[in-house]
């Protein structure tokens, strides 16, 4: 049998990650933010290709589903801007955790969808397959690793009963 997808994560890459987090606290009433700028990648490869990466992310958590904002600093080709042009703003993939990274990525290579942009944050391995001809939109694998669980189980705590104060906060 095989394990249905538990997708915990919807993303958006935005023009400008204060504004939009200033949006989505207004509009959405969905918060705090947890801002984490300058986003290092160890290890980051662009289609199979070593290269770098900048951009800054700001997590929030609304009921079960984690709302990642994501800004790419520059013009360097990426995942994001596959999706999503510089100066635009859209939904960029849904993320999900793996337990088994390599059995799964091995899953969408098989198929011959391609890996659009993979690395290491610490000890996590990342990787966005582009799925966007099968169903529209990237997905995201994220490596099952304590250090991701617990940051994650931050944002969702802190989202637990918030009363609106102290909206901005870093992990």
């Amino acid at each position: 049998m095989i394990a249905p997808k538990n997708f915990f994560q919807s993303a958006w890459v935005v023009r400008d990650l204060d504004e939009a987090v200033d949006r989505w606290l207004r509009t959405m009433r969905v918060g705090p933010f947890f801002m984490m700028r300058d986003v290092e990648v160890e290890g980051f490869r662009y289609r199979g290709t070593p290269g770098t990466i900048r951009f800054s992310a700001a997590l929030a958590q609304a009921g079960s589903m984690q709302i990642e904002l994501i800004q790419q600093d520059g013009s360097d080709p990426s995942a994001y801007r596959d999706s999503i042009a510089e100066g635009e703003e859209g939904f960029h993939h849904f993320g999900t955790i793996v337990p088994d990274y390599e059995a799964e990525l091995s899953f969408y290579t098989s198929q011959g969808i391609a890996v659009a942009a993979d690395g290491m944050f610490g000890d996590m391995h990342y990787a966005y397959v582009d799925t966007r001809d099968q169903i529209g939109y990237m997905t995201e694998l994220v490596e099952a690793k304590e250090s991701i669980l617990e940051l994650f189980r931050t944002v969702a705590d802190a989202a637990v009963d918030w009363d609106g104060r102290d909206p901005i906060r870093t992990p």
